[in-house]
């Protein structure tokens, strides 16, 4: 699914109006009819009194809409308009002279107004700002949005959080318990320094033109299920070991044997033919024992890696996965480099010492697959004023070396090229040591399998999430380990399939 910015989206709504021939306030009326069915469905008591704040542009036209929707059909209903400016514009004048169809009148909320009175069991609707906010708020519109917050009132702000800037970094915004958002996803509703502005989206289809949507370019992207199932594969009947690919997983060191063991049951778990892991000598019983499907290669020191060397041909490799930073293990990475072709999905303190020798980045193989958390990505790019940057910097580096980058959050981004594609799986039961290496592994096995280095990725990281989505119905968040993520893989398997 597309993410368009705020630019495309008012470039789309024109299209649409001159190729369905509709008018502006037509398609104004057919937004905010799919807001108010949602109130009305979620909100069945018709005893429910909602609060609906107007801003003077086309977001306050949709709350105006609303609120007729809501009066005609017998609600109460409160509208105050957010005198923010003199310049209405035309559709938002137009609704507001049409409210005396249904005699629901209005109050003016100015810099010298008062708070409303509103029940703690009322309805906020927020439609003050929509997308087309470019510039800082004025300081008794902060005030006012600092109000509505620190109200209880249930928030539902109609297509963005006034105040959230779809392209810069947001100082001050309503934080709406849902978003009801038109037709596609906003990329700013996904980045970490937001999520106290939105609890829950809400995705509200209103008739686009199909072959504006398809035409318009993006460099942005929601990957959903309908996404995932058309980039899967499923296994032909006539596979055997050979053919589903044969993974080789480089990592461990003592006291970390155990990220191996996650990786290697993850790799086997996620589809590939075999997974071999070269370990140190310290985990061979440990490996051969925990997981005894998988082949091991020992290096000949005891406790950490210092000769990276094997006889197989695996179709993809993952490194660095409780490696250690000692200096043997450096160097031995750098040799590793020098000779290795074979793609790579590059993780945890593989990635720490390339950020410490960025000189050794030209030796990565190309389509190479790095999968950062949050530190470890700073320590590749540098620090960043906000999330657009770090979203920028990411592309600059995965441009220049032509990698697939993840940025890892609670909605895990995907870098290739200028591309950046949102995750919607996963929630914050996978904030727990060793998750990263299970991810590792199941990426570095669909990359065995013959799967491109984005595709990889894209598999990897929907599965990952979708695993703590399913467990959530047999456990709480706080109760789920790395290992529930293996445990759970069949489960997502089959949900492809039916």
């Amino acid at each position: 699914m597309k993410i368009f910015t705020a630019e495309k989206i008012k470039e789309l709504d024109k299209l649409t109006i001159e190729r369905q021939q509709i008018s502006s306030l037509e398609l104004m009326e057919r937004a905010a009819l799919q807001a108010f069915l949602w109130l009305v469905n979620h909100f069945q008591d018709k005893k429910t009194v909602y609060h609906i704040f107007c801003g003077v542009g086309n977001n306050g036209g949709d709350g105006l809409v609303i609120a007729r929707m809501l009066k005609q059909n017998y609600f109460e209903v409160h509208v105050y308009v957010v005198s923010f400016s003199e310049n209405f514009s035309v559709d938002f004048n137009s609704n507001l002279g049409r409210l005396k169809e249904c005699n629901l009148s209005y109050d003016v909320i100015s810099e010298t107004s008062e708070f409303p009175d509103i029940g703690e069991n009322h309805i906020i609707v927020d439609a003050i700002f929509g997308i087309g906010l470019t510039r800082e708020l004025a300081s008794w519109i902060q005030k006012l949005i600092q109000k509505i917050n620190y109200h209880q009132s249930f928030k539902v702000s109609i297509d963005v959080p006034s105040g959230l800037f779809l392209d810069k970094k947001t100082t001050i915004a309503i934080h709406s318990d849902v978003v009801l958002t038109f037709e596609f996803p906003k990329l700013a509703f996904y980045l970490p320094e937001n999520e106290n502005y939105i609890d829950n989206i809400v995705l509200l289809p209103i008739q686009l033109d199909e072959k504006s949507i398809e035409s318009i370019p993006t460099n942005y992207y929601y990957t959903d299920l309908n996404e995932i199932k058309r980039r899967y594969k499923p296994i032909s009947k006539f596979s055997h070991k050979g053919t589903q690919g044969h993974v080789l997983l480089i990592g461990g060191c003592f006291g970390k044997i155990g990220a191996m063991v996650l990786a290697s049951q993850a790799a086997l778990r996620s589809g590939c033919g075999l997974a071999t892991v070269f370990i140190p000598k310290c985990g061979y019983e440990i490996m051969q024992t925990a997981t005894p499907e998988a082949m091991v290669i020992a290096d000949e020191n005891n406790y950490k890696i210092t000769d990276i060397n094997f006889a197989i041909q695996p179709k993809a490799i993952g490194i660095g996965m409780g490696i250690g930073q000692e200096n043997e293990t450096k160097e031995a990475f750098y040799h590793f480099l020098k000779n290795n072709l074979t793609p790579l999905v590059v993780d945890a303190d593989a990635l720490n010492i390339l950020s410490e020798h960025p000189e050794w980045l030209e030796l990565v193989p190309k389509n190479s697959i790095l999968t950062p958390h949050p530190r470890e990505l700073e320590r590749l790019i540098g620090t960043w004023k906000d999330d657009f940057e770090k979203i920028e910097k990411t592309r600059q580096l995965a441009q220049k070396y032509q990698f697939v980058i993840l940025i890892k959050g609670a909605y895990t981004l995907i870098i290739e090229g200028k591309n950046v594609y949102v995750n919607s799986s996963g929630n914050q039961a996978l904030a727990t040591g060793g998750s990263g290496d299970v991810l590792s592994g199941m990426i570095t096995s669909f990359r065995a399998q013959g799967y491109s280095a984005v595709d990889a990725a894209f598999l990897g990281v929907y599965f990952h999430g979708r695993t703590a989505d399913i467990a959530m119905n047999d456990m709480g968040y706080e109760g789920f380990i790395a290992s529930d993520i293996i445990k759970y893989l069949g489960k997502v398997f089959l949900e492809l399939k039916n």
